[in-house]
């Protein structure tokens, strides 16, 4: 009997750790989200080096394209990510993975027009060597009345 409730114990404890650290690499991971919208909108284009997988695929309304072309867009200004409006997260982890679902409303100097726009967007971030690091970001453009 003691053996059992031993037992017991440890997978409860167990799965309470599991969820704790899950509930902790969650939060960290939508910092990481958020911070990574303000270098974005200040053109750190360092800290966004760092962050970026050297793998990475970026896809826009416009087109898609590589890191080295997203940074290069975001130093010379040629897509200002302005302000991101944050209204919903979701974090989604498998294994090494993780997937964010951004709902937000993205104020942006696109060739010189500021523009607002509703956008679904995806992050997928890989562990790799303790670190996340971002492997792709894509905007889907919502559709709301008006529109």
């Amino acid at each position: 009997m003691k053996t059992f409730f031993f037992s017991l114990l440890f997978l409860i404890l167990g799965t309470f750790s599991a969820f704790a650290q899950d509930a902790t690499t969650q939060a960290a991971l939508i910092k990481l989200s958020a911070d990574k919208w303000r270098w974005m909108a200040d053109k750190d284009v360092n800290h966004l080096d760092n962050l970026f997988h050297e793998k990475s695929m970026f896809v826009h309304m416009g087109g898609s394209w590589d890191k080295q072309k997203e940074l290069d867009i975001i130093k010379s200004g040629g897509i200002w990510y302005k302000k991101a409006d944050i209204h919903e997260v979701s974090v989604n982890i498998i294994d090494n993975s993780a997937i964010l679902l951004n709902r937000i409303d993205l104020q942006a100097v696109v060739g010189g027009n500021e523009v607002t726009n509703p956008f679904m967007v995806t992050e997928v971030y890989i562990r790799q060597n303790g670190d996340w690091k971002l492997g792709s970001l894509s905007f889907s453009k919502l559709l709301t009345p008006g529109n």
